[in-house]
């Protein structure tokens, strides 16, 4: 049997009834399946509406998730990234994870991490009012004592338990926006002081520290100079001032222009993972994304979208990625996958009335190869 690949895919928790917030943005009560179910073609000859061919499911049912279980490990994909959110001093979106994933009986087959999605909401996922996105919904910036307050429920709740994903016995906490955590802390210093704090708390709960992971934004995610004058240096001066273990991204889209052809922006990532490699310090994670396409939740033309990103062109990425992590065997093999149900950013694993399958077939032909077709 060949090397084992660490198959991480981003999961969005919003395709859930069960949160009573969803209802300020889907009233329905279906989660953000109403805006897939709602989707509507912006021009002749544009992708959309699709259907997930599993319906319009509740992903916080955890009989629902057994099937979705199944559905990722038989294809190779062994670990889930939750996107996990916390607003007005509570989690948000949760429940897809501990009442659908956790409560699952086949959940032994799959790990799973998470990613915290501190960013401010707008409107953004209300289609009603998405054009104007300047009205501040939740601010995703914490102070110290929330921090903590967050941190002792995490490693209490999620990070000692055998299914939360480690690298060398550490449970892996991976940060999307570090500008909204310095404005909310209050400064670089206070940032390390924090991690500082959050890594030895880990320790006096019995484990062996934590594996704290950067999500990058391009060379701009470490641009702090609005939050904190006396962050200096390099970027990758910074992420290792921070003390960050590794990085990896989110999308392409965060990184290169996105609006052509698929293969161009596999390049662009090729490109930008060298840049990361002669630049950072520590380990960088290879990020593939299915593609983009944000229309559904807006209901003027938003120009942005991937063109041919076909399964075979996804594989040929996955391929690059399987590549880059052969070519650093002492790193774990992870790689991460925008995304399992990214729906309304056109970027899923799941199967859809357009390309069926043929997404997971590219992550199992090119990662789990001895299971068979």
């Amino acid at each position: 049997m060949g090397r084992r690949y660490d198959v991480a895919a981003y999961i969005w928790p919003a395709y859930t009834g069960d949160e009573p917030r969803t209802r300020i943005f889907w009233p329905e009560g279906m989660g953000e399946w109403q805006t897939v179910r709602d989707a509507a073609p912006k021009f002749p000859g544009h992708e959309w509406p699709r259907r997930p061919l599993w319906g319009y499911v509740n992903e916080a049912d955890p009989y629902v998730m057994e099937m979705e279980i199944n559905a990722a490990a038989d294809h190779g994909v062994n670990v889930f990234i939750y996107d996990w959110y916390w607003y007005d001093r509570r989690p948000f979106l949760e429940n897809c994870l501990n009442d659908g994933f956790l409560r699952a009986k086949n959940r032994g087959r799959m790990k799973f991490y998470l990613m915290w999605a501190n960013h401010n909401v707008n409107n953004t996922w209300d289609i009603r009012n998405s054009d104007d996105p300047r009205n501040l919904i939740w601010d995703g910036a914490v102070d110290r004592a929330e921090f903590e307050r967050i941190g002792r429920r995490l490693i209490a709740k999620y990070f000692c338990l055998d299914a939360y994903y480690r690298i060398d016995g550490r449970p892996v906490f991976e940060i999307y926006d570090i500008q909204n955590l310095t404005r909310g802390l209050g400064g670089v210093q206070a940032v390390k002081e924090a991690f500082s704090w959050f890594r030895e708390e880990a320790v006096r709960a019995g484990l062996p520290g934590l594996h704290l992971q950067l999500t990058l934004w391009g060379e701009d995610t470490l641009n702090l100079s609005g939050v904190d004058t006396t962050a200096a240096g390099t970027p990758a001066e910074l992420a290792k001032e921070l003390g960050f273990d590794s990085l990896t991204h989110y999308q392409f889209v965060h990184f290169t222009n996105v609006n052509r052809d698929y293969r161009e922006i596999a390049a662009d990532a090729r490109r930008e993972w060298e840049r990361i490699e002669a630049e950072y310090p520590m380990p960088y994670f290879p990020h593939v994304s299915v593609g983009w396409d944000a229309n559904p939740r807006y209901r003027s033309l938003r120009p942005e979208i991937v063109k041919n990103n076909t399964p075979e062109a996804f594989a040929e990425a996955l391929q690059m990625a399987k590549d880059f992590l052969d070519a650093h065997p002492e790193r774990p093999p992870l790689v991460t996958i925008n995304s399992w149900n990214e729906w309304t950013e056109t970027s899923y694993l799941q199967p859809d009335d357009r390309f069926g399958y043929g997404c997971l077939q590219a992550v199992k032909r090119i990662f789990a190869p001895e299971d068979g077709e």
